[in-house]
């Protein structure tokens, strides 16, 4: 959420920002419902100085045995008018939040301009995608070829995008978010958590999934929903509380089930894994000091490149243009893996500061050393990595003309020797 105080401070920053993110200015209207709030609570203070004032001559006067009905009608009034007051100033609040919630985060000075996707600006590359001498398949056709990747069985139990994994390719899932977690715990010092996939309202809130992605999630028939992300669980468990500035940052990694509707993504990618309305995800989140969130966030994202270069698979990495940024982000790095079968750079991960934003909205804060004062800290979130989409990297670099897959060398301790994945015979 954005700060009302800042809008009213920095009313032309705030319509460029929107602007960059293609939305029409609205400083103008947010500062008159403002104004009006302010005006209320002048009110509100004015009349219970005067209500105060009246009770203290009311008893007085019947000290001196004197009649004090009529200033005890005034007191009356003034209960009347306070109370209208409360309640047009809880309004105009109320119209104020609805405003804030639905705008996304102000993109940061460095983020590039653009409409979509295609105008995203690549960093930096790594890797060399590999030369075949045979026609690379995508990791659908290899999974199924198989005879361990099995989209009919899923579809009967579930509907379309979901898959179910057999024998080594579901090792092989498990085998890389076992690899992930124990280099972002034991290399790169995140915390290993544990969180539930079930929330209530709050925490989506919090993140800025809800309200205005609501219809991108499922929702269970007892109000909870499933989480899209364990960004969702991670960054709440630090929600209504004051840290102390000593404690920053705090880094966290979950390995968990996700669910996404994918209500928007209608005729995208409706073969294979790359878009399921299940998935696995380790999630990286860091709750930081305002002024150390950027290092925070370039940090993060080595962390997730990391991975990738432990299993020797191509990837660059774009910095998202202001309209192709999600909803909490001011600031976005994709890191997008090469797919020789589909011959281009796929998405495996989305690292992004979100600077106060997700904080103002959890009331996450700290007390800087010193200081009497609190601040709102900085979250970051990324995906370190996609599980689902490292196995179909994987597939695709690492087959065979046979279509067997050969098994990088750094998931082999997980995966119990395991070198090669062949089809049974």
């Amino acid at each position: 959420m954005l700060d009302v105080k800042w809008i009213r401070d920095n009313p032309e920053a705030f319509d460029e920002g929107l602007a960059r993110r293609g939305l029409s200015p609205l400083s103008a209207r947010i500062q008159e419902i403002d104004a009006r709030r302010r005006a209320l609570q002048t009110e509100m203070q004015d009349l219970q100085a005067r209500r105060n004032e009246a009770s203290k001559q009311i008893g007085k006067i019947k000290s001196q045995g004197g009649d004090a009905s009529a200033i005890m009608e005034e007191v009356a009034a003034f209960k009347g008018k306070l109370a209208e007051a409360e309640e047009a100033e809880k309004a105009a609040a109320a119209e104020i939040d609805v405003l804030l919630m639905a705008l996304p985060n102000i993109p940061a000075d460095d983020v590039p301009a653009g409409k979509d996707e295609t105008e995203n600006v690549e960093i930096r590359t790594w890797g060399t995608p590999r030369a075949f001498d045979f026609d690379p398949k995508e990791h659908d056709a290899l999974g199924t070829g198989l005879g361990l990747m099995d989209f009919e069985t899923a579809a009967g139990l579930s509907g379309a995008r979901f898959v179910v994994l057999k024998g080594k390719l579901a090792r092989l899932e498990r085998a890389l978010a076992q690899f992930m977690l124990d280099l972002h715990t034991g290399e790169h010092g995140y915390t290993e958590m544990n969180t539930p996939v079930l929330v209530r309202d709050e925490p989506l809130y919090g993140t800025g999934q809800l309200p205005k992605f609501a219809e991108d999630l499922f929702r269970t028939e007892d109000g909870r929903w499933l989480i899209p992300t364990a960004e969702v669980t991670l960054t709440n468990t630090v929600a209504d509380q004051i840290l102390t500035e000593d404690t920053l940052p705090i880094r966290m990694t979950a390995f968990t089930l996700c669910f996404r509707s994918e209500a928007g993504a209608a005729g995208k990618d409706t073969r294979g894994m790359i878009r399921q309305h299940q998935f696995e995800k380790v999630e990286l989140v860091s709750i930081a000091h305002p002024d150390h969130s950027d290092a925070e966030h370039e940090r993060m994202t080595q962390c997730a490149e990391e991975v990738l270069k432990r299993l020797n698979l191509p990837y660059r990495v774009v910095a998202l243009c202001t309209g192709d940024m999600g909803f909490s982000a001011r600031k976005t790095y994709d890191i997008e893996v090469w797919l020789p079968g589909q011959g281009r750079y796929r998405e495996i991960s989305s690292c992004s500061n979100t600077g106060d934003f997700q904080a103002r909205r959890m009331k996450a804060r700290f007390r800087p050393e010193g200081e009497k004062g609190t601040r709102f800290v900085h979250t970051l979130n990324g995906s370190a990595l996609a599980v689902g989409r490292c196995m179909v990297a994987v597939l695709e670099n690492y087959q065979q003309a046979d279509g067997s897959i050969v098994v990088p060398e750094a998931l082999r301790p997980y995966m119990g020797g395991v070198e090669v994945i062949a089809a049974d015979v």
